[in-house]
């Protein structure tokens, strides 16, 4: 492995403006060519945490998948985060990864928001995605996932011979500052005990249904010490993430040797 950079790109999602937002966020990005491995933007990043954007929702062949593929092309770097994508009957918050050389993996959400009535709407994922990029083993999940940590469990020898699944584990989200403690209380938990670096965007100002958003995006190390936290503004940081940092804390303390073997149905 490798050292990789990894950007937070924090930004004030448009309410209900696919087109609008892929302007922004691609204003926002643009001057990262060459400096960056990775590129996360936040959850819903063409519209906003809305149940009613899903009567505009795109599929896999729409102008966001491919504007995905052309950022990553164009930085020469992977570019995640999420949208609202029809595939067959349902809809789905799917998160899109996508590399310079045209390939887009898929996570659909696994645990829907029921507070906010997501369940109703949007059809769940079931299976959890872990991808190889430049050296490092990673897992992207979605906002609420990240209250669930039996399905984000980094387990040992089960993907990997003799190693943990993933060494990145990633949050893309739409999560209210009212709820900001939980937010940063779990995303260290998380880090703590998958002996692995956390790497979260949420986004900042007010949507469409009067919901305040604080950021607090950051990224974390395997023992939950902060790398970069960002505040309540628009924000684009870029950090690199230490291979050899990682693999020496993981040898000097391995848990992963002694965690609870588990079927997740």
């Amino acid at each position: 492995m490798n050292d990789l950079r990894v950007t937070l790109v924090q930004g004030d999602t448009r309410w209900h403006d696919p087109a609008g937002n892929r302007d922004y966020y691609g204003g926002l990005i643009a001057p990262l060519r060459g400096t960056t491995d990775l590129v996360i933007l936040p959850e819903t990043f063409t519209s906003g945490f809305s149940n009613e954007a899903i009567g505009n929702a795109e599929t896999m062949a729409g102008p966001t998948v491919e504007w995905v593929r052309e950022q990553a092309a164009r930085l020469d770097a992977a570019v995640t985060g999420s949208v609202q994508l029809r595939d067959g009957d349902g809809v789905y918050n799917r998160l899109l990864f996508a590399t310079p050389d045209g390939a887009v993996s898929t996570y659909d959400k696994r645990h829907l928001f029921r507070y906010a009535r997501e369940h109703e709407r949007y059809a769940a994922g079931r299976d959890r995605l872990t991808l190889d990029w430049r050296g490092w083993r990673i897992c992207p999940l979605v906002c609420y996932d990240l209250r669930f940590p039996v399905f984000s469990r980094n387990r040992f020898d089960v993907e990997r011979a003799g190693q943990l699944d993933f060494d990145l584990m990633i949050f893309v989200a739409n999560w209210p500052s009212a709820r900001a403690y939980p937010w940063k209380t779990l995303l260290r938990a998380r880090a703590i005990e998958n002996l692995c670096y956390v790497a979260a965007v949420n986004r900042v100002g007010t949507d469409g249904n009067g919901l305040h958003y604080a950021g607090d995006s950051a990224v974390i190390d395997y023992v939950g010490q902060p790398v970069t936290e960002c505040v309540d503004v628009e924000t684009v940081v870029t950090v690199t993430l230490s291979a050899a940092e990682l693999a020496a804390h993981r040898e000097r303390f391995p848990a992963m040797l002694d965690a609870d073997a588990f079927e997740l149905r």
